[in-house]
């Protein structure tokens, strides 16, 4: 019998959003049906999935298809990903976590709703991974490292033992990060950083 695959809206239509498609086309969990965006846009398609509708066909789209993943990009804020994900909780929306099959996932780490996890991606043992995150490609995270919710770790970032990154954060590529340190929320921190000590909240952190 052929598995049958969760239908699954995509929330922004972006470069980010085509990324995305890559990775859960890979898994093979879920047919994508199409993409949703922003009021005002037109004629929008992305790898050849259609644009379904606004934020405001949202009601309508959920009543029909299953589940739906926020697939806009994430570098100065979050706001715009968390303004979606909480619009799509509060539509009683399911949300589920995408986790690329060319990653490596320990068994005993948690990923939690909306987050994925892209190609070549390293996550070691007791990692904890929140909501609503972006995990890019070739990011390694070592063991017990927190990343709180609607955070997007860019590619290549090393994220040594014991990190603790707080709620909407953003660390550009090739960041590394040394072992036991914590980063506070809605920071940012550069390309290539060397991230030695804590870091406050609210933060650009160049390195």
């Amino acid at each position: 019998m052929d598995h049958i695959k969760t239908t699954l809206l995509l929330l922004g239509g972006g470069g980010h959003c085509r990324s995305c498609i890559d990775v859960i086309e890979a898994e093979g969990e879920f047919n994508i049906v199409g993409i949703v965006d922003k009021k005002g846009t037109n004629d929008i398609s992305c790898m050849n999935y259609p644009l379904l509708g606004t934020d405001s066909d949202l009601i309508k789209l959920l009543e029909q298809y299953q589940s739906a993943i926020v697939t806009v990009g994430q570098i100065k804020s979050a706001e715009t990903r968390i303004r979606l994900f909480e619009k799509l909780k509060s539509l009683g929306a399911d949300i589920p976590r995408i986790v690329s099959p060319h990653s490596y996932l320990s068994k005993y780490s948690h990923v939690g709703a909306g987050t994925i996890i892209m190609h070549r991606a390293l996550i070691n043992a007791n990692t904890n991974i929140g909501e609503n995150c972006i995990i890019n490609s070739q990011v390694l995270f070592e063991h017990d490292t927190i990343i709180e919710s609607h955070c997007h770790i860019s590619t290549g970032v090393k994220v040594n033992g014991g990190v603790h990154i707080e709620q909407g954060s953003f660390i550009g590529s090739g960041a590394v990060i040394r072992e036991n340190v914590r980063i506070g929320a809605r920071c940012i921190v550069g390309a290539g950083a060397i991230v030695l000590n804590d870091i406050p909240s609210g933060t650009l952190f160049r390195g």
